[in-house]
């Protein structure tokens, strides 16, 4: 029994990191939603599974390599809810598929979208038909998001954990200036104080974070 209690010690470890990972993360990690949650799970899956069963690596070293994984997932966390540019490094951006009933065939080839998986991925949606789509935009996570003509409700949030959604910017013909304006206009000093914004139907909904 004594040749398994570094095991059970370890694994046990391994358990309260992983919960720990979890709460402090967010839910999101058990259905990632983006290539870091994946990586993140991937690694701390191989970093428990690999050690657990090596002699050689002891519990305290065990221990430091699992509080390291945890402070740098959580840097990479803060970095990326805190700039736009990290946040787009890490995850990616949405990628416009088709606009204006055409398809960007040079991206769609860029991202490894054949023909037939974009149509596939349409027909899931219940669309047949590639000019009824305004736009078809690939999420992170390899969902289709689609607007077909008519559809005036634009269905992405325009502010997301305090920074603008510049492809929606684009999408509704306005600019950060805009943009910057209705937030103040409803009583917030800048678009970072917004934990989430809406536009619906011309109107501007927003969400602040609880000072």
């Amino acid at each position: 029994m004594q040749m398994y209690t570094p095991i059970i010690i370890k694994f046990t470890l391994g358990i309260l990191c992983l919960i720990l990972q979890i709460n402090l993360l967010g839910k999101g990690n058990l259905a990632p939603s983006s290539a870091m949650d994946q990586v993140q799970n991937y690694v701390l899956g191989g970093i428990i599974g690999g050690v657990i069963y090596n002699d050689s690596i002891s519990v305290l070293q065990f221990v430091l390599v699992l509080i390291i994984w945890t402070l740098l997932v959580l840097v990479v966390k803060f970095a990326k809810e805190h700039n736009r540019y990290i946040k787009v490094i890490v995850d990616g951006r949405p990628i416009t598929l088709i606009q204006n009933g055409k398809v960007n065939v040079n991206v769609c080839l860029r991202n490894g979208i054949s023909a037939n998986e974009l149509m596939f991925k349409l027909r899931a949606n219940g669309i047949y038909e590639v000019e009824n789509i305004k736009r078809a935009v690939l999420e992170q996570n390899g969902q289709l998001t689609l607007i077909e003509f008519g559809d005036e409700n634009i269905r992405y949030p325009i502010i997301v954990d305090g920074q603008a959604n510049l492809d929606v910017l684009e999408l509704i013909k306005k600019d950060d200036e805009w943009l910057q304006e209705e937030v103040s206009k409803q009583g917030f000093s800048r678009i970072n104080d917004v934990y989430l914004g809406e536009y619906l139907s011309g109107k501007l909904n927003l969400f602040g974070y609880e000072k």
